[in-house]
């Protein structure tokens, strides 16, 4: 392969990526990237500091900062394997808001402190409920005309 076509390929291949974060795709990579900080900053500081306090809450806060790093992760690295697991990711995540948010709201005796995601994120603005439905239509809206499922 010459130089050329190298730089062709590599030029076909970056729309691809970029494709993912441009546009309000930037947004949402701005708002996972904070959302990662916020949650992984607060779950370190509380499992080390307070685990034995609430243990559960404490672990899902930990378990949310991982899966906003992955999504944050796929959104940057762009491509549709990466649009694929983004999409799987968000849909996980918003079962894991609604799911947590539902727990915290319906027993709240099981969270003796919130969460990222008890009462739908209200701690957050409730980003973490809005964040994964913008993610998802925007990573639906953005895919190639065959793959929209």
């Amino acid at each position: 392969m010459t130089s050329g076509e190298a730089e062709t390929v590599a030029t076909e291949a970056e729309p691809d990526r970029r494709r993912l974060i441009g546009g309000p795709g930037i947004l949402l990579v701005w708002l996972y990237g904070v959302m990662v900080v916020g949650a992984v900053s607060r779950s370190v500081y509380q499992i080390a500091a307070e685990f034995d306090r609430a243990p559960l809450p404490y672990t899902l806060s930990a378990v949310a900062g991982v899966v906003y790093g992955f999504i944050t992760y796929t959104l940057v690295r762009g491509g549709e394997t990466a649009r694929r697991a983004a999409r799987v990711c968000c849909a996980a995540e918003l079962v894991g808001v609604l799911a947590v948010g539902t727990w915290s709201m319906v027993e709240p005796s099981a969270f003796s402190d919130a969460t990222v995601w008890s009462d739908f994120g209200m701690g957050y603005v409730f980003i973490p409920v809005l964040l994964p439905l913008s993610a998802l239509y925007w990573l639906r809206k953005g895919a190639p005309h065959g793959d929209a499922a």
